[in-house]
């Protein structure tokens, strides 16, 4: 169970859950939050039994992103504070993007400025009917962050993402999903076994090509197609010498369900 103040945490099996846990302030990050969230996506990223991370927020909303009370308590002005729960989230970010375990992001309730940054990360993202959407930070007079400006080009292009991000237009999950932001909007009753029967669903396939297709992901954007070309290469033939591969090939050719390992 979960040690953190902030944060809720529990591990079962080849599944860990995450759960951004202070619904009284809407879950906005502060910089306890945000440290917390950095050591446990740490945490995941070195476990090599880990296969899938589920993140969703307690309460009504996901995240209203960064307490801004929080930052106007600060003496001396809130650069400093500001900065160090930035670099405190975005090592959560980064942790999660090159974790070999896919993160499945849970969208309960409104994502708002880093909480939308937030749920972009995920590699597979659901959300609630009633959930929302919108960055909000120039209109608090601040710059986004939370990997907002890496994530939301490549998910919808540069038109729709200065429209979210200098227009702060707010979303619906279905205007969300119709942008390519989601891959798919359920009843609020249903989001948590959504998101349950996907982490299964998941945590019975297997690790190592989950990881890979990640990381090719991750840089595609980045290489050249005859780059790519050659890591992919390395990529299939690696995983075809691997257990699992070994295994999809045997199941796909008998004709049964693999069970990897």
């Amino acid at each position: 169970m979960s040690q953190y103040e902030t944060i809720g945490f529990e591990r079962t099996g080849e599944i860990a859950r995450i759960t951004l846990n202070r619904p009284t302030a809407a879950n906005g990050i502060d910089h306890v939050l945000a440290r917390e969230l950095a050591q446990v996506a740490a945490l995941c990223a070195d476990d090599p039994a880990l296969k899938v991370v589920t993140l969703t927020g307690s309460g009504r909303f996901f995240s209203a992103g960064g307490d801004l009370k929080a930052m106007a308590a600060q003496d001396g002005g809130a650069g400093a504070y500001v900065k160090g729960l930035a670099l405190d989230l975005h090592e959560a970010v980064s942790s999660f993007a090159r974790m070999d375990a896919l993160l499945i992001v849970a969208v309960n309730g409104t994502a708002a400025g880093a909480g939308f940054s937030l749920a972009m990360a995920g590699d597979l993202v659901l959300a609630a009917e009633s959930a929302a959407f919108t960055m909000a930070y120039t209109r608090a007079g601040l710059s986004p962050d939370g990997g907002a400006s890496y994530y939301l080009p490549r998910l919808i292009g540069l038109r729709r993402t200065q429209e979210l991000m200098l227009n702060n237009r707010t979303l619906t999950a279905a205007e969300a999903l119709d942008w390519g932001l989601l891959h798919r909007v359920v009843p609020d009753a249903e989001l948590a076994a959504a998101a349950q029967e996907l982490a299964a669903r998941f945590a019975a396939g297997p690790r190592h090509a989950n990881a890979n297709a990640k990381k090719l992901l991750l840089v595609s954007s980045d290489h050249t197609l005859e780059e790519q070309l050659t890591r992919e290469a390395a990529f299939i033939s690696e995983a075809a010498d691997d257990g699992d591969g070994q295994e999809g090939i045997s199941a796909f050719l008998g004709k049964r369900t693999p069970a990897f390992k």
